[in-house]
């Protein structure tokens, strides 16, 4: 572990010199990966200067009480020890957490896109369930979302919602919330009272920038519509609305949350780059877990992830067996418990790999 922090803080101090040099600093792309990577390893740098001085005192702790004559000076010594020993032990974890490769993406803002899936209204209605709960742990970690284009279900809830979130880490807490979640509950429209199964579809996509996906914007088709949400009095009266086809993927995305069509269309391009970068990351992705089958999954939408039951007031994960029993607080966006035990699974499994490289 030393040898790989000694190299780590020498790319560091690398680094520091290469992003302040005038080709560096006028090439975008280069000084955006540069910039990233340094306070990536600063961070891990300040850890290892930390653990450094902790041993220098722990070394002076375990000389002092060798070589002290004065009893009272030795029992100083040998409680300062006591101290410092423990925060050796949650140093060095903490540490070896830092020395698993990180998916350079965790740092960015996501598109949060919401389908409902089998299940016709109630799907929709749940699809709107799970909007809220991800709006409210939004606001719980501080973190900015805006909704970019909707389509609302007959009987409440979304057919489908997409929108942006922006904050710290983002992509890095919500990325395993991609795939099928599954409702089993009573529909508020069934007459009966028998428990139904319907499902919406989560995709986390990381935000793309312009350096990371070049668009030609002959190969994209523009078409413009009246906005048909909220928006005050330029709704069904000006085409604000956008709707983009990128012809070779065939995606189309629109948006119509601003009056001004020029945001629109940015926010459109968004959506656009980021899917885009989603499908090439999915390529990298497949390529490179083709060995093994990852037990958190890939992120792949088509996974059937968790399920909330209502009439047991339980919450399950399927990818890493986590249950709980307060459904309620889950919905109203307390699923931070989920997201550490995936983040503990994916790091278990990241720190095998790197012991049987």
């Amino acid at each position: 572990m030393q040898d790989k922090l000694e190299a780590l803080k020498e790319r560091f101090h690398e680094v520091g010199q290469q992003i302040i040099q005038p080709e560096v600093v006028t090439d975008a792309k280069r000084y955006s990966k540069l910039s990233k990577e340094y306070k990536d390893l600063e961070r891990i740098v300040e850890k290892y200067d930390a653990y450094q001085k902790l041993l220098k005192d722990i070394a002076g702790a375990k000389e002092l009480i060798s070589t002290e004559k004065d009893e009272e000076l030795r029992e100083m010594a040998k409680e300062e020890l006591n101290e410092l020993q423990p925060q050796k032990e949650g140093m060095e974890t903490a540490l070896k957490e830092m020395l698993i490769p990180k998916d350079p993406n965790d740092s960015r803002n996501i598109i949060l896109e919401i389908r409902g899936g089998t299940g016709g209204d109630e799907a929709a209605i749940f699809a709107g369930d799970l909007f809220r709960m991800y709006q409210r742990f939004c606001e719980q970690m501080g973190w900015r979302l805006s909704i970019m284009d909707f389509t609302e279900g007959t009987n409440g809830g979304y057919k489908e919602i997409i929108s942006k979130v922006e904050g710290e880490d983002v992509y890095g807490k919500l990325k395993f919330e991609s795939g099928v979640h599954r409702v089993q509950r009573v529909p508020a429209t069934e007459s009966q009272g028998r428990v139904h199964t319907s499902a919406a579809t989560v995709a986390v996509m990381p935000e793309a920038e312009e350096v990371d996906v070049e668009i030609n914007m002959n190969d994209v088709r523009v078409d413009t519509f009246n906005s048909s949400g909220a928006g005050g009095q330029s709704v069904n009266t000006t085409y604000s609305a956008v709707r983009l086809t990128h012809i070779p993927s065939g995606l189309v995305v629109s948006c119509q949350d601003e009056r001004s069509q020029l945001k629109n269309k940015d926010k459109a391009l968004s959506v656009l780059r980021s899917r885009l970068y989603e499908i090439e990351l999915k390529k990298q992705n497949d390529a490179i877990s083709s060995h093994r089958k990852s037990m958190v999954g890939s992120g792949d939408r088509s996974d059937k992830i968790r399920t909330y039951n209502y009439p047991q007031s339980r919450v399950t994960d399927h990818r890493i067996g986590y249950t709980v029993y307060n459904l309620p607080s889950v919905m109203e966006g307390a699923i931070g418990d989920f997201i550490e035990q995936l983040r503990i699974a994916e790091n278990a499994e990241r720190m095998q790999e790197g012991e049987s490289v």
